[in-house]
């Protein structure tokens, strides 16, 4: 889950036929998307078989199918809420320890490839974050990864305590790295290796929850916003930015729910179909601010929710 890297969003079409990705600078992805009848039953295809030339990446979950199917075990994601809430427990059934090799690849890969993403959703964040509480004491942020979201928290939470929750520990010194680049003191910053289905943190100690490309690949969607809700004092907001379904009878929707498979297995539990906005209206928040949007960067992860929901 978070978690996924987020500049490895396929770009937006050249044409109605083809997509190509370059992520990295001598890694490309192709996918055919004639939209006839053949073409569809061929992605179907390629999503049972995970073909190492046909993939998607998803934003917080990028995967090197040729190296990591081979060496890391795979775990999809099914959604399920019955999962045990002790801490550890959950961390280690939702996110088996890795070697450290690949939890270092995988933090490092993330640090390098956000950029183009997180340039073109910057202007919707700083929408967002501009909700801050200026006296907001405790902020929590999701599957915070490399930390691109410190930035926005800016004076609007100075002098605020965070807490960054990520499954991958290798994140630790690129998100302290972060924060110390935002002007966050070392003392008001505090990583702590978990899963958001089960947070280690009291309740009603938060003033705000930050998540950002995180519910598409966690275990327990629900599990994970009641755990928000838990963790949220009265009053207290919940920031989110997450990639949801497109809209049925759209080509979008045919694409995706022919590639999901492929796309939880590859991208570790990452769901191109959920419906990530309507479960967050339906998690019983006091009430939701929901927009949607459609990214050139996301292409098949389109379109994005993004909004406030307040306890």
């Amino acid at each position: 889950m978070y978690l996924g890297i987020s500049s490895l969003f396929l770009p937006s079409p050249p044409s109605p036929t083809q997509i190509t990705s370059t992520a990295f600078p001598n890694f490309k992805i192709k996918l055919n998307l004639n939209p006839n009848s053949q073409s569809i039953q061929n992605l179907a295809k390629s999503s049972s078989s995970c073909s190492s030339s046909k993939i998607c990446l998803c934003g917080r979950r990028p995967f090197l199918a040729t190296i990591s199917t081979a060496l890391i075990p795979v775990h999809p994601s099914n959604g399920s809420d019955s999962l045990s809430d002790d801490p550890m427990a959950m961390l280690n059934r939702v996110h088996p320890p890795r070697p450290d090799w690949y939890e270092e690849f995988y933090a490092a890969a993330m640090d390098a490839s956000m950029k183009s993403y997180e340039a073109e959703i910057a202007g919707y964040k700083s929408q967002l974050f501009a909700n801050l509480p200026v006296k907001a004491a405790n902020i929590l942020e999701i599957g915070i990864g490399t930390g691109p979201n410190l930035k926005y928290y800016g004076n609007a939470a100075s002098g605020a305590s965070v807490v960054g929750v990520d499954p991958n520990r290798k994140m630790e010194k690129y998100v302290k790295a972060a924060a110390q680049a935002s002007g966050l003191p070392p003392t008001k910053f505090k990583f702590i290796h978990a899963v958001a289905e089960a947070l280690p943190v009291s309740d009603a100690s938060m003033d705000v929850v930050v998540g950002t490309l995180v519910l598409c690949s966690v275990k327990g969607v629900n599990k994970t916003l009641q755990e928000i809700k838990r963790v949220l004092k009265p009053g207290g907001i919940y920031i989110f930015v997450e990639h949801v379904a497109a809209k049925d009878g759209t080509f979008l929707k045919v694409i995706q729910r022919a590639l999901d498979p492929l796309q939880q297995a590859v991208a570790d539990g990452c769901h191109l179909t959920r419906e990530t906005g309507d479960s967050i209206s339906a998690a019983g928040f006091s009430s939701t601010d929901i927009k949607q949007v459609f990214l050139s960067s996301a292409s098949l992860l389109n379109p994005h929710a993004y909004g406030i929901a307040y306890k």
